[in-house]
């Protein structure tokens, strides 16, 4: 049976309890000074795959065009007149962005204004030919998701030849990686199906010359909100966090859980930062309809402004107050949380339309 017990049950040790409030220092330099670093933008909603656990609008046919690039470009002249774009790291998601059939220009386009880019991607169509014109038009880095072996990838991600193709396309990202040095990580959404086949996701991954590795639960937002197998139990969800620790020791693969939760004995343990939602405080969004907002994975009811009606950078200097003070969130079973002072009221996306808490990841370690 689950363990309901209240988050204040859970005992800090000194020694992590020393590095969250010198992270909470560092932290609350980050939030009075806001710099944008990280910059997302949702270039369509259309996507070539049915995602189980998928808690975004995206999907094959959408009423929403995708974003002209001129439009998005216009946002970046905006920050170019006041920042270094150097110093600006753009993230082109969706949807799937190689759906488009631009998706060159648009890359070319970053890169030519001075900003760094990357993307996020099923790799269901990066071909070796694919991969090649993106590095020429400027590809910085890439992610792509193994959800599973070959039956628990494609029952995740509902298409017969999504797990063939990506494994394809993994060849080709280690390939530019030793000719070229692109950057690139593999990313795993763990669920009941996943979570006993973890070493032999890893052992593929390493015979495929992997080096970096991400795992996420799955919070139950979206389709994943209806679907039981994709949720760990608390003990799964320990299990897991053992694992990456076990893992990242080894040192042959560099293992680490996604950026969500606060992990209390395990924050600094299964990756390389403690929890500090950057959200609203280095990182910013464009999305597919034009919504400023903040990481991509947030509801669309905490979004601050849109392009097509305000200057992102006006936007970003003089808004987000949700984001940037969390006291709102210090009410529900946050309110007498002794551990609020680290946490924040956990990451953004992790609240819902008003404002109440999804998930406490603290709650499924005791």
């Amino acid at each position: 049976m689950e363990k309901t017990a209240n988050a204040n049950d859970y005992r800090l040790d000194m020694r992590h309890r020393l590095a969250l409030e010198m992270a909470r220092v560092v932290q609350n330099n980050y939030l009075r000074e806001h710099q944008l670093t990280q910059l997302f933008w949702e270039c369509t909603l259309r996507c070539n795959v049915h995602c189980r656990h998928c808690g975004s609008d995206c999907r094959q046919i959408t009423n929403t065009k995708d974003m002209p690039r001129e439009d998005f470009f216009r946002v970046l002249d905006s920050i170019k007149e006041k920042m270094d774009p150097h110093k600006v790291f753009v993230i082109v998601t969706g949807g799937e962005p190689l759906v488009r059939e631009d998706i060159e220009l648009c890359g070319k386009g970053i890169y030519e204004r001075g900003f760094p880019w990357g993307m996020v991607s099923n790799g269901l169509l990066l071909t070796r030919e694919k991969l090649l014109a993106l590095r020429r038009a400027g590809l910085h880095s890439i992610t792509v998701s193994i959800d599973g072996l070959e039956d628990d990838h494609n029952w995740m991600r509902g298409h017969k030849d999504s797990f063939q193709r990506v494994s394809e396309a993994i060849d080709y990202l280690v390939e530019m990686r030793d000719k070229v040095g692109l950057v690139f990580d593999v990313v795993t959404c763990v669920n009941q199906r996943t979570y006993p086949k973890l070493a032999e996701i890893r052992d593929f991954l390493i015979g495929k010359d992997v080096k970096h590795w991400r795992m996420f639960s799955i919070f139950p937002v979206g389709r994943a909100a209806k679907d039981p197998m994709l949720q760990l139990s608390n003990e799964q969800y320990k299990g897991m966090l053992d694992f990456i620790k076990k893992t990242r020791k080894e040192g042959v693969i560099k293992a680490a859980y996604g950026c969500e939760g606060f992990l209390g004995n395990y924050e600094g343990e299964v990756r390389d930062s403690l929890l500090g939602c950057q959200a609203g405080i280095s990182v910013g969004s464009v999305m597919a309809n034009g919504d400023i907002a903040a990481c991509a994975s947030i509801r669309a009811d905490y979004a601050q402004g849109n392009i097509y009606e305000d200057d992102f950078l006006t936007v970003w200097e003089n808004k987000y107050q949700p984001y940037r003070d969390r006291s709102w969130m210090h009410k529900d079973e946050c309110a007498d949380c002794k551990h609020f002072r680290y946490c924040k009221g956990n990451s953004m996306h992790l609240r819902d339309a008003e404002g109440k808490l999804i998930t406490c990841h603290l709650k499924k370690l005791l």
